[in-house]
């Protein structure tokens, strides 16, 4: 279907129970297991400073938007195979939508 605004407080909610642990949001924060998300939105995958990606998302080139994140959190190792992502996604839409629009407002 695609993205649709979602609750960001669900979302951060999400993010604290799915996505913190390997992931930080603020400017200046540091990379974790996962790369630092501040300014992901119109960011091309593989290109965080001082992060080791694989070579599989660098090559991707996606640009990270609502609708990439939408496809891309579903199933990521479907979305780039070959990426280190352990994460196995978000099945349910409205998860996502909540997310994303959580990250929409706290990555700028």
């Amino acid at each position: 279907m695609g993205f649709k605004e979602g609750d960001a407080k669900k979302g951060a909610s999400l993010f604290k129970t799915r996505c913190a642990q390997c992931h930080t949001l603020g400017a200046g924060e540091p990379n974790k297991v996962g790369p630092n998300l501040h300014g992901l939105f119109g960011r091309t995958s593989g290109t965080v400073d001082g992060y080791s990606y694989t070579e599989a998302n660098k090559n991707r080139a996606v640009e990270w938007g609502n609708d990439t994140l939408f496809d891309y959190l579903e199933n990521p190792k479907k979305y780039i195979p070959g990426t280190k992502m352990a994460f196995a996604g978000l099945k349910k839409e409205k998860d996502r939508n909540d997310l994303i629009t959580y990250l929409a407002e706290e990555t700028k």
